[in-house]
């Protein structure tokens, strides 16, 4: 009973079967399917290989929602150089509720403004790639993927020991502030701390000495990352004017950027420059120096690395294998039938000719 009941879960097993084998000699090969095959199984070799490098790679997904925290602190990293002496110039915050944020983070260094050829070479390098950003923003995905390993985005130092007089200053370092609208301004004159208003001491410093050229070699928001290239690094601007305004306004983003290689929550931003020429006589009011106005957004970016799944690599591969085993069988048949019925035709021609020549004769 056993054997026997065996013997009828095979023979059900066999009568399920999909792939139903059939006999050598009952298969015929040929020259044409023999190419077919050959052709078909080089392009499945080439479009899984080609799928197989789709797989490994990634891609940047971006949410959005509402930044609900506003009583965290927003940090400012400056990295700014000055054509003018350091005791000449200086540097504070003011906030939108009239609150001086002190500057203490900030630091004064006495520098030679011009840049030797190798820094130039790295702002020209550094340039190049900002303008190649505005044009291509798919490229700040690259950025996120790659050159948060560690590569280096800052002016490298001078490589020689020279004696040029130090005309410039250069100020850097790292300020909290209120996450509100603020303005940084680096003007004549240290800044005073006064519950009334907003000073700095100018009484003393020449009109012939201001010259607010400067190069921003680095200015974020938020933690700052290495890799990142923000919109304003390696600006430079000069004057022969020395009532010079410039101005930056920049709307500034909240980002929550997680990738494979880090997690951090940073600051994206974008900016519009100003500049002008300060006449009273000509009715062109203000403060000559550099002002950086910016203001946060209420919404906040997370942008996360994404990856296709096993399963989905799975079934696009069997989709490809598949697909084209079957459209090489349908061809490779449509022409086969095509071949038989010109032969048949041609036969066919032959055999009615020579029937006429019979009759004739």
């Amino acid at each position: 009973m056993r054997r026997l009941s065996r013997k009828k879960a095979l023979s059900l097993v066999k009568e399920l079967d999909a792939f139903p084998k059939v006999s050598e000699s009952y298969v015929e090969t040929s020259a044409t399917g023999g190419t077919v095959s050959l052709i078909a199984f080089s392009t499945m070799t080439l479009l899984a290989i080609l799928e197989f490098f789709v797989y490994r790679d990634t891609w940047m997904k971006y949410e959005y929602e509402v930044d609900k925290d506003f009583s965290s602190k927003l940090r400012i990293n400056i990295d700014i150089t000055v054509a003018m002496r350091c005791q000449h110039v200086g540097a504070d915050i003011l906030d939108l509720a009239e609150t001086m944020i002190t500057s203490s983070g900030l630091q004064y260094e006495s520098v030679i403004f011009d840049l030797t050829p190798q820094q130039r070479l790295w702002q020209r390098t550094l340039l190049l790639v900002q303008n190649r950003l505005r044009e291509e923003h798919a490229l700040q995905e690259v950025l996120y993927k790659t050159l948060l390993k560690g590569a280096p985005t800052s002016l490298p130092p001078r490589e020689d020991g020279s004696m040029e007089p130090l005309n410039a200053c250069r100020i850097h370092g790292h300020v909290y502030v209120n996450k509100v609208a603020g303005n940084l301004h680096i003007t004549v004159g240290k800044p005073i701390h006064h519950p009334q208003g907003h000073a700095h001491i100018a009484a003393f410093v020449s009109h012939e000495t201001y010259n607010f050229s400067h190069r921003i070699d680095h200015l974020s928001f938020g933690e700052e990352i290495p890799g990142i290239i923000n919109p304003l690094d390696g600006t430079e601007k000069i004057t022969f004017n020395n009532n010079q305004m410039f101005q930056y306004f920049i709307t500034v983003v909240p980002t929550r950027l997680n990738t494979y290689k880090i997690s951090a929550d940073t600051h994206q931003f974008s900016v519009t420059e100003r500049e002008r020429v300060i006449n009273h006589a000509a009715g062109s009011h203000g403060v000559s120096g550099i002002f950086v106005k910016y203001d946060t957004s209420s919404l906040m970016v997370t942008v996360s690395e994404q990856h296709m799944p096993l399963w989905q690599f799975l079934v696009r591969l069997c989709g490809i294998v598949g697909g084209i085993f079957s459209t090489t069988g349908m061809l490779h048949r449509l022409v086969g039938f095509c071949f038989d019925v010109i032969c048949c035709r041609l036969k066919l021609g032959v055999y009615s000719r020579n029937v006429h020549v019979s009759l004739v004769t």
